[in-house]
């Protein structure tokens, strides 16, 4: 018994005896581990420390970079307009310049808070940033957190790749600190809000403030300039035309960090996060490209110059064309508004404008759409729409340049049948015998009916093929109320010859071609023009279009200055047409469905006037109130001018302001449309009152009674004159 109770002791000692040795084992061993581990941390600190010792040494020691502040953007081929403004440029993006001292504090600030906060305190990096972050991200196993710097961004917007390689950032840092080197902080700012990628297409501050709020910076408020503070990170995702509210959620983040930083006031946070976020009506295609449409004629009229499209792109040619710039631009914002205003925002609802000078032949505005990135077909030069009323001008004029009536004529405007034909004025009102110009005047449809008559189909229709209309037109008696789809450049071009003596002049885009040397490679030489209507002709028509905007239909046209038009609107209201001219600028307006479907309450005299007159105020702004220089013509019993009212019989003078309240317009069958009565006129005003608002609201009375004259349209010979 005691023999096996010493052996169990034995047992249990050497089983602690191996257990104990076991232990001090495994603490030998762990303290090995932590020694190495020690060791190995202190190592890799110390080489840490010595790579940035090296590293700073290193990059302490490179030299400047030459030319820097000479830097432009690789932009090649760009169209110029008339004025001097790039109207488009083929690398598809906005690229304007601003200087620092230009850009907002506000905006400075808002960058700085966001992207850089030490910016004024570092070398162009920070390393210890950098492994800051670096940690940070590898234990989320994703980025959470960027490191670069304001000059490192630009270091490599303006020299490397956006890779995410070990080797790019290492290079980054080295180009950033030579930039440091080279040139100041506030320049390296500049620098990077000129070129920093905004999203949209927008290369800079400048240009996303024009993108994204149509204005200039120095106009934007505290959250607009937040809004782009914070896009660099992410242009693509935060772009507020992509996803509003994600735009809206980091602009408020930078509103955070700029009131951290103490840069706004409590207040002035709590306003900017609680407003909404208004951008641009204005589609973003616009600000890169100014007339996309026109910009599509010009690669055209290129082609037909010898110039290959691929070359044209990449070739890095300055090309100069004829477009007014502004004139553009308002007629970018008037097709848009006035179609929005209307109601009229289905993609088949369209407008299109298109204006030349009669007397040159320059493409002053064209456009072919309300947004040429919903629809690239161009409906200035292949839709082809019925005209309505506004074709009847050429049913006059080719009677009148046979001499078969003139002006103060007097046309029956009743009832008639022709063929089997049965033309109706709107509300089957017939006023007997009036004078020729008032026919056209109040667009009756009856008397244009018995005009063509008179003078023949085929007369009209050779009319109008000389002034340039080569669409085919049907031998029809209805082409009178213009039932004929015509092209609105044709169309356009016809009218030309009213407003330049008779002279029909060709239409070109493109000035001057110069290649990146500056070298020219094409200049435009004088344009073609034919003399196919006599001036006299020319000047009777002017002299009667001229009533239809003081007195008729086109009075929503009405500019202030000498200027002749007609409206046309089709049958059940499916197109409407206003064209009209000065001495100097003839523009052409449609709208319509690209579906051909009814626009209910939709005439010439509405949305198309309207156009007119905002694009024409814009486009003439230069010319002045100069008269047409025709032979006068004078309407007997007709008292009114844009000088105002001319002194008239009593009796006379009611029957003519009666006439302005009334008037009517013919369609392309047997309707008419009413015209846009005056605004702010009782109906119960006496004549005389009428006569003097109308005074007030068309055009202001000058002081001499004459108006001045125009020089001669130089298209016209020196024998002619």
């Amino acid at each position: 018994m005691s023999g096996s109770y010493d052996q169990y002791k034995k047992y249990r000692a050497e089983q602690t005896s191996a257990q104990n040795r076991t232990i001090r084992n495994n603490k030998r061993k762990d303290n090995k581990f932590f020694s190495n581990l020690k060791m190995f941390i202190l190592t890799c600190t110390a080489l840490l420390l010595a790579g940035i010792v090296a590293m700073n040494l290193y990059l302490s020691s490179l030299p400047p970079i030459e030319h820097l502040q000479d830097f432009k953007p690789n932009i090649v081929t760009q169209f110029y307009s008339s004025d001097g403004e790039v109207i488009k440029t083929f690398t598809a993006y906005t690229y304007d310049k601003v200087e620092l001292k230009n850009v907002p504090e506000t905006l400075q600030k808002a960058i700085i808070a966001t992207e850089d906060k030490n910016f004024y305190q570092h070398n162009g990096y920070d390393l210890f940033g950098i492994i800051r972050s670096s940690i940070q991200n590898v234990m989320a196993m994703h980025t959470v957190q960027g490191a670069s710097t304001i000059t490192q961004q630009l270091a490599r917007i303006l020299f490397l790749s956006n890779e995410r390689t070990f080797t790019r950032k290492i290079k980054e840092l080295e180009v950033a600190t030579r930039i440091e080197k080279t040139i100041p902080k506030d320049k390296i700012l500049e620098m990077y809000m000129n070129n920093v990628y905004l999203g949209a297409g927008a290369y800079g501050v400048e240009a996303a403030s024009k993108i994204y709020f149509n204005k200039k910076l120095n106009q934007l408020s505290l959250p607009e300039l937040a809004l782009i503070a914070g896009l660099p990170q992410a242009p693509s995702v935060y772009n507020p035309y992509n996803n509003i509210d994600l735009a809206k959620k980091r602009r408020n983040q930078v509103l955070k960090r700029m009131l951290t930083m103490k840069y706004i006031t409590k207040e002035e946070y709590d306003k900017a996060v609680d407003s909404e976020i208004k951008l641009s009506t204005i589609p973003p295609l616009y600000t890169t490209n100014k007339a996309p449409y026109f910009s599509d004629y010009v690669l055209k009229e290129l082609e037909k110059l010898g110039f290959e499209e691929k070359d044209v792109i990449h070739g890095g040619y300055k090309i100069v064309t004829t477009l007014d710039a502004k004139a553009q631009v308002k007629a970018n914002e008037s097709i848009l508004n006035n179609m929005k205003a209307y109601g009229l925002t289905n993609k088949s609802q369209q407008a299109a404008v298109f204006s030349f000078s009669p007397i040159t032949g320059k493409i002053l505005v064209y456009a072919g759409g309300k947004n040429y990135s919903e629809s690239q077909y161009d409906r200035v030069t292949q839709a082809i729409r019925p005209p309505g009323s506004s074709f009847k001008p050429f049913v006059y004029a080719a009677a009148l340049e046979r001499g078969l009536i003139t002006p103060n004529d007097l046309i029956d405007d009743s009832p008639l049948t022709i063929s089997k034909w049965s033309p109706h004025n709107y509300g089957n009102k017939y006023r007997g015998k009036i004078p020729v110009y008032k026919a056209l005047m109040i667009s009756s449809n009856v008397c244009a009916a018995r005009v063509i008559k008179e003078v023949g189909v085929h007369s009209v229709i050779q009319l109008v093929k000389i002034l340039g209309i080569t669409t085919p037109l049907q031998h029809d008696y209805t082409i009178s109320l213009g039932s004929n789809g015509v092209k609105l450049f044709e169309f356009v071009r016809a009218y030309g010859a009213f407003a330049n003596g008779g002279y029909v002049v060709e239409p070109y885009a493109i000035e001057s071609v110069q290649d990146s040397r500056g070298r020219y490679l094409y200049k435009a030489s004088n344009t073609k023009s034919s003399h196919q209507l006599n001036m006299n002709t020319a000047a009777e028509i002017t002299a009667i279009l001229k009533t239809v905007i003081l007195s008729g239909t086109g009075r929503g046209a009405n500019i202030g200055k000498p200027c002749a038009g007609k409206t046309g609107t089709t049958d059940d209201y499916r197109d409407a047409y206003f064209v009209g001219y000065t001495p100097d600028i003839v523009t052409g307006v449609w709208v319509g469905d690209d579906n051909n479907k009814q626009m209910k309450g939709l005439t010439g005299g509405t949305i198309p006037a309207k156009i007119w007159k905002e694009i024409m105020t814009v486009a003439t702004r230069d010319y002045g109130k100069n008269d047409f220089n025709y032979p006068e013509i004078k309407l007997e019993g007709y008292y009114m001018s844009f000088n105002g009212p001319i002194e008239q019989p009593k009796d006379e003078e009611k029957e003519q302001t009666e006439e302005n309240g009334e008037q009517t317009e013919g369609k392309s069958t047997e309707k008419t449309e009413g015209a846009k009565p005056l605004e702010n006129i009782d109906k119960n005003s006496s004549p005389a009152e009428v006569v003097k608002s109308f005074k007030q609201q068309t055009a202001p009375t000058p002081s001499a009674p004459v108006p001045n004259k125009a020089p001669i349209p130089m298209a016209v010979p020196e024998s002619l004159r």
